[in-house]
């Protein structure tokens, strides 16, 4: 009776473990065609809901800027709800700068380019990732 529990554990653990690896990734191409100058660099975090306007995303990328332009993309990422967001960190010290009044200084952007007067929400720049890759552009 051990033995048969013992062979029914581990074929259900063998399986559940392989049903895992068959979730399709794909990747999100972020582009970024305006940059104001080429100085400094460009701060790209891939986001969901939780990780939103709280600090690291679930994937990060520091990019060079050639040109007032840069590419990134995200690789494996599982269907689902993201927001991209983006700062041209222009002084290179990886945090946003701001003014005397509180607003930021330097620029960004984040997915579905939303026109706001207030912080961003999740909900202004979430799109879905659903069975295909994507490429998103993102203007400031």
């Amino acid at each position: 009776m051990k033995t048969l529990a013992l062979i029914l554990s581990l074929v259900l653990t063998t399986t559940l473990s392989h049903s895992q690896d068959n979730i399709e990734t794909y990747s999100i191409t972020v582009k970024v065609d305006n940059a104001l100058s080429d100085n400094g660099s460009m701060l790209i975090g891939l986001h969901n809901e939780d990780t939103f306007m709280k600090g690291k995303g679930l994937q990060n990328s520091k990019s060079e800027i050639v040109d007032g332009i840069v590419t990134v993309t995200f690789e494996n990422v599982a269907p689902g709800n993201y927001a991209i967001m983006v700062l041209h960190d222009e002084n290179d010290n990886s945090k946003m700068d701001f003014d005397a009044t509180g607003r930021p200084s330097e620029s960004y952007g984040m997915s579905n380019n939303p026109m706001l007067f207030g912080p961003p929400t999740f909900t202004d720049a979430k799109f879905e990732l659903l069975k295909e890759n994507l490429e998103i552009h993102i203007r400031f």
